[in-house]
């Protein structure tokens, strides 16, 4: 099936509810570090559903962050992420999402939603671009996303800071996220 909206067509768009696949996914981040450079940052363990309505735009998604997973590339900066400068995982464990709405705007969507992180909750708005759906090997259906986003960490209780010499900081408030979902239909 083809589903037309103001936003975009889809080809081979199919309604019902998805299980995002871990092992074909990724949940990541971009911040700025001592103003000249971008740290990128993923999380290996992650669980979530979507559930894609006969209208694209009655659509909702639901996901689960665990806070522990989180990988840079350097095990000394994750166990400082870790700690209550960041995460504080020994207290807060997991991020959550969960969307409130999608509306359409220009070739894409716009998924609303609320993050919640450290007990903060703050909506949150991803911009998402629906890469396709088809048949995978094993009988099954799947369909792939990309989402991109934008957070200010203090507003959710991230508080770290560290200023440098020359004025600027060792970590930026501003942080990109990035996700590379794709998703398998519940039989």
């Amino acid at each position: 099936m083809t589903i037309s909206t103001a936003a975009a067509t889809v080809p081979g768009y199919v309604a019902g509810t998805w299980e995002i696949d871990p092992v074909h996914s990724e949940v990541g981040f971009v911040a700025r570090h001592m103003m000249v450079s971008k740290v990128r940052g993923r999380f290996t363990s992650f669980s979530g559903e979507l559930v894609l309505g006969a209208d694209p735009l009655q659509s909702s998604a639901t996901a689960t962050i665990d806070l522990t997973s989180i990988q840079t590339g350097n095990e000394q900066r994750d166990q400082h992420i870790r700690s209550a400068d960041f995460f504080e995982v020994d207290k807060y464990q997991t991020m959550t999402y969960r969307s409130t709405g999608v509306r359409p705007e220009g070739d894409h969507y716009i998924l609303e939603g609320e993050l919640t992180l450290k007990d903060v909750t703050r909506p949150v708005e991803l911009t998402l671009e629906l890469n396709g759906f088809g048949p995978d090997p094993y009988g099954g259906t799947r369909a792939g996303f990309t989402a991109t986003g934008e957070i200010n960490r203090r507003d959710f209780g991230v508080n770290f800071s560290a200023t440098m010499e020359t004025g600027g900081v060792v970590v930026s408030d501003k942080v990109t996220l990035q996700l590379e979902i794709e998703a398998v239909l519940k039989a």
